[in-house]
C-alpha cells in the first residue's frame, strides 16, 4: 500500500469493490450519555467495508478500498477488516492524516437519546478523489459498491463519487454500481445541498438502496420511484414493514421478520449485502430482498455493527419459505449458529 496514490494496473475482477471511509468504533460498556460512561470497547465501523465483510463471510470475494491513517488505528482497520476475508490491497496510507474514529452510546440510533461524536474532519479518507485511487481497480469487480456517506466528506470525495456514477455515452459502463444513499444529515456542511447531491449520484448508479425515512419526505415507495426511475432496480427499505423493488416496471414488496433485536445498528448494511449477495447468485427479486431481510436479522441480534450471516444453505431454505411460513418466522440471538446446529443434526444418521 502506497501512501498518497494509485501505482498499480487493476487487480483480477472480484465478485464486489466497496469504497469508502472506515473507522475505529468506540462503543460504550454500558448504557447512558457519553458523559457518564466510564470506558468503552473498540470495534470497526464503514458502511461500505460492513457491507464487504458480510459478503466475505457469506462466500463472495471482495476488496475494500480506501484511506486510512499510518498510524495505530490505521493498523487495526486494516487487520480486522482483513480477518473477515475481505481483500484491502485496495487500501492507501496516508502519512499527513489520521484515521478517524468516532464514539456512541449505546441506545437505539433513532431515539433522541443516541449520541455520536465523531472524529473525522480532516481524515485520511476525505483526501479520496480521482487523483489519489486507482480508478480501473475500483471497477475491477462484478459490482462497486459506494454510498452517500463518501461525497459529504470533501469535495475530491464528491468528484470521485460523481465520477464512479457518471453515464457517458460512448464509455463502457464497468461493473454494476451499487449505491446506498445513507443520508446523514450531520456529514454535510451545507445540509440543503445534501438531497439534491444524493439524487444526482442515486441516478447513475444500476442498484440504488434508500431509506423511506431518509428519502426527502417524498411520501412512500411510490413517490421514491417518480423521484429516481434511472435505476435498474431501486429498494426502498420501510423499517419494520418490509422493504419494496422496483425493477423495470415490475414491484415487488416483502415484509420483515420479526426479530428480538439487540441493538438497532448495521441492519442496513447487512440488508444491503444480502441483496447484493443474492444478486451476484442471480436469484429472483423476491428472493433478493428476503435475503437482504435475514442479513438484517443476523444484525440487529448482535450488539455491534457487524454479524457472521447465517450459512447460505439456512438462508436458502428460510428465504424460500411460504408466505405464511414467513411471516410466522421469529428470529433472536443465536438463530444463524442455532440453525447450523439443526441442520448438521438432520444430516448426522
Amino acid at each position: 500500500m502506497t501512501a498518497t496514490g494509485p501505482t498499480s494496473t487493476a487487480p483480477d475482477v472480484v465478485d464486489v469493490v466497496a469504497l469508502g471511509e472506515s473507522m475505529v468504533t468506540f462503543l460504550p460498556s454500558r448504557p447512558g450519555r457519553l458523559a457518564d460512561v466510564p470506558s468503552f470497547d473498540r470495534a470497526i465501523g464503514g458502511a461500505e467495508s460492513n457491507v464487504a465483510c458480510v459478503l466475505a463471510a457469506a462466500g463472495h470475494s471482495t476488496r475494500w478500498a480506501g484511506r486510512v491513517g499510518a498510524d495505530g488505528f490505521g493498523d487495526h482497520l486494516v487487520d480486522a477488516i482483513g480477518a473477515w476475508g475481505v481483500d484491502v490491497s485496495l487500501v492507501r496510507r496516508d502519512p499527513d492524516r489520521p484515521t478517524g474514529i468516532y464514539f456512541r452510546t449505546a441506545g437505539d440510533r433513532a431515539t433522541d437519546a443516541h449520541e455520536v461524536a465523531y472524529y473525522r474532519a480532516g481524515s485520511a479518507a476525505s483526501a479520496m478523489s480521482v487523483h489519489t485511487m486507482d480508478l480501473d481497480a475500483l471497477r475491477s469487480a462484478r459490482v462497486l459498491h459506494v454510498s452517500g456517506i463518501t461525497p459529504a466528506l470533501s469535495a475530491d470525495c464528491l468528484g470521485l463519487m460523481r465520477e464512479l456514477t457518471a453515464r457517458r455515452p460512448g464509455r463502457a459502463r464497468g461493473p454494476l454500481v451499487s449505491f446506498d444513499v445513507n443520508h446523514r444529515p450531520g456529514l454535510w456542511r451545507d445540509s440543503a445541498k445534501a438531497p439534491e447531491v444524493l439524487l444526482e449520484l442515486a441516478r447513475g448508479a444500476d442498484i440504488v438502496f434508500v431509506g423511506e425515512d431518509e428519502a426527502w419526505g417524498l411520501g412512500g415507495p411510490e413517490a421514491v420511484r417518480a423521484a429516481l426511475p434511472e435505476p435498474g432496480l431501486l429498494v426502498v427499505k420501510q423499517g419494520a414493514t418490509g422493504a419494496t423493488a422496483f425493477h423495470g416496471t415490475e414491484v415487488t414488496s416483502v415484509p420483515a421478520l420479526t426479530v428480538d433485536v439487540v441493538a438497532a445498528v448495521g441492519a442496513g448494511d447487512a440488508f444491503a449485502a444480502g441483496f447484493l449477495s443474492a444478486t451476484l447468485r442471480g436469484l429472483p427479486v423476491r428472493e433478493r430482498l428476503r435475503h437482504g431481510h435475514l442479513m438484517a436479522a443476523a444484525a440487529l441480534t448482535v450488539p455491534g455493527d457487524l454479524a457472521t450471516p447465517p450459512a447460505r444453505d439456512h438462508a436458502d431454505r428460510l428465504a424460500a419459505l411460504d408466505d405464511a411460513a414467513w411471516g410466522r418466522l421469529r428470529l433472536g440471538p443465536g438463530w444463524t449458529q442455532a440453525g447450523e446446529r439443526a441442520h448438521e443434526e438432520a444430516r448426522t444418521p
